[in-house]
C-alpha cells in the first residue's frame, strides 16, 4: 500500500499522483487530498485500487451521491477544475495559447438531469452499473435528478418489473416523464405499461437489448405518448426516451442563446451531428437555407415535427452520416456538435476543403475538441471564442462552446 498526494484532476475524472514508478490515476480522489491504496498496472497505466482518503479536502461534498458523480466537491470548487481541464487540453493538445471566457455554471447544481438510465437490481429497486466491473450499486435516491424524474425513480423502486434496465426522459416544461423498458418480453409488459401510465407516466416503450447501445435494436411502443415538449432557452422542441437530447435543458438553453449571438449569418448554414436540429431551428431566421444532417431516424422525425410546429420553411433535414457532408456543397457556417470521439477525419477534411467562413463547434470532450481545433487552426482558421459550459455538475464532464473564423 502507498500513501500519495493528489496533484490535479485529469481527463476521465481521475486524480493524478506521482510515484517513482510514474504517474498514478486515482478514481474519486481530488486535488489536494492524501490517499492510500494499492498501485496496479493495467494496459501500461498505473491505477490506485482499494483507495482510502486519509486527508479529505475541506470542501469535499458531505452528502450521498451516485457513483457517476465523480467530482464530489462543493459546487463553487468544481468550476475552476473543469475550466482547467479545457485550458490544459487547449495548451497540451492543440498547442494554442488562448484566453478562455469564464466557465458558465449550470443554473442548477443539483436536480438538473431530465434523462437517466438504471439497471434493475435482482433484490429489487434500481441500481447504477459500474462501468469498470459491471457490478450493480443499489441506489435509494439520486439527487442529480430533476423533479419529474425524482418522482419516477421513487415509484419505479417499488415495481418488480421483469426487465434489465429502465430509461427515463422527462420534461421540465410539462412536468412529465417517458419510460423505456429494456429487455424482457414486450407482450408481458403491455399490462404493466398501461398501469404505469395510469400512475402518471406520459408513455412507455419497450426496447430490445443491443450490444450497440440502448434503443439500437427493436423498439416497440407499449402505451401512451412517445414525445414530450421541452424548453431549451429560446426554443421549444420535442424530446423522447429513444434518442439523444441534452439532459440539462436549462444549461443548454443558455448555451443556445450565446451561440446565436456569436455567428454572423449568411446565405447557407449546415449543422452536422444535428440530432433533432436545435441549432438549425434556432439559426433559421439568420440564413436563407439551413441543412441539418443526422443519422438517427427517430431524431430526424422529431426535428421535422418541430420544424412544422414552429412554421419554419427554410430548414431541410438530411438523414445520413456526417461523413457525407462533402456531397452537400459549401456553406457560410457549419455547426458541429459531435459525440465524445469528436470529428471524423472525413469531416475535418471537408471543413479544410470547403472552407466555411465560420465554424461553430460545441464539444462534450475537451481532448477531442482540442485535437480538432488544433488541426483547423493549422489549416487556416482562427479560434475566435471558447467558453466552457457546465452541463453535468458533480462530474468531471464539461462542454465547450467555441467559434472559429477563416483566416
Amino acid at each position: 500500500m502507498k500513501v500519495l498526494a493528489v496533484e490535479k484532476l485529469v481527463p476521465g475524472g481521475y486524480g493524478l499522483a506521482r510515484t517513482e514508478e510514474g504517474a498514478v490515476l486515482i478514481k474519486g480522489a481530488l486535488p489536494g487530498e492524501v490517499v492510500r491504496g494499492k498501485p496496479v498496472r493495467r494496459k501500461g497505466t498505473l491505477f490506485l485500487e482499494e483507495v482510502e482518503v486519509l486527508t479529505p479536502r475541506p470542501d469535499r461534498y458531505p452528502h450521498p451521491l451516485p457513483p457517476s458523480a465523480d467530482l464530489p466537491l462543493a459546487y463553487e470548487s468544481q468550476l475552476p477544475l473543469k475550466e482547467g481541464l479545457v485550458q490544459d487540453a487547449l495548451m497540451r493538445i492543440a498547442r494554442l495559447s488562448f484566453s478562455l471566457a469564464p466557465i458558465h455554471p449550470s443554473p442548477r447544481p443539483l436536480g438538473y438531469r431530465t434523462a437517466a438510465q438504471y439497471a434493475r437490481h435482482p433484490l429489487g429497486g434500481l441500481a447504477y452499473r459500474l462501468p469498470e466491473t459491471q457490478e450493480l450499486f443499489r441506489l435509494e435516491e439520486d439527487p442529480l435528478l430533476a423533479e419529474p424524474l425524482a418522482w419516477a425513480f421513487s415509484l419505479l423502486k417499488t415495481w418488480p418489473l421483469p426487465v434489465e434496465e429502465v430509461a427515463l426522459r422527462g420534461s421540465l416544461l410539462e412536468g412529465r416523464v417517458l419510460l423505456g423498458l429494456i429487455g424482457g418480453n414486450p407482450e408481458n409488459l403491455k399490462r404493466p405499461a398501461k398501469a404505469l401510465v395510469r400512475e402518471g407516466f406520459a408513455g412507455v416503450v419497450w426496447a430490445e437489448p443491443s450490444p450497440k447501445g440502448r434503443f439500437r435494436g427493436r423498439v416497440q411502443p407499449l402505451h401512451g405518448e412517445r414525445t414530450l415538449l421541452e424548453r431549451f432557452g429560446p426554443l421549444t422542441a420535442t424530446v423522447s426516451v429513444e434518442s439523444f437530447s441534452q439532459v440539462n435543458p436549462l444549461a443548454m438553453g443558455e448555451l443556445l442563446e450565446e451561440a446565436l449571438n456569436l455567428v454572423s449569418g449568411g446565405q447557407r448554414a449546415l449543422e452536422l451531428y444535428a440530432g433533432s436540429g436545435l441549432f438549425s431551428l434556432l439559426l433559421a431566421p439568420r440564413f436563407q437555407e439551413v441543412v441539418a444532417v443526422e443519422i438517427s431516424k427517430e431524431a430526424v422525425r422529431r426535428g421535422e415535427a418541430d420544424r412544422r410546429r414552429l412554421g419554419i420553411e427554410n430548414v431541410r433535414f438530411h438523414r445520413g452520416d456526417a461523413k457525407e457532408a462533402r456531397n452537400l456543397g459549401r456553406f457560410d457556417l457549419v455547426v458541429l456538435d459531435p459525440p465524445r470521439s469528436g470529428l471524423s477525419p472525413e469531416v475535418r477534411a471537408y471543413l479544410l476543403e470547403s472552407r466555411p467562413k465560420e465554424v461553430l463547434y460545441v464539444a462534450c470532450d475537451p481532448a477531442t475538441w482540442a485535437r480538432d481545433v488544433g488541426e483547423l487552426v493549422r489549416g487556416g482558421y482562427q479560434l475566435a471564442f471558447a467558453r466552457p459550459y457546465d452541463f453535468f455538475p458533480f462530474t468531471h464532464h464539461v462542454e465547450v462552446l467555441s467559434l472559429m473564423r477563416l483566416g
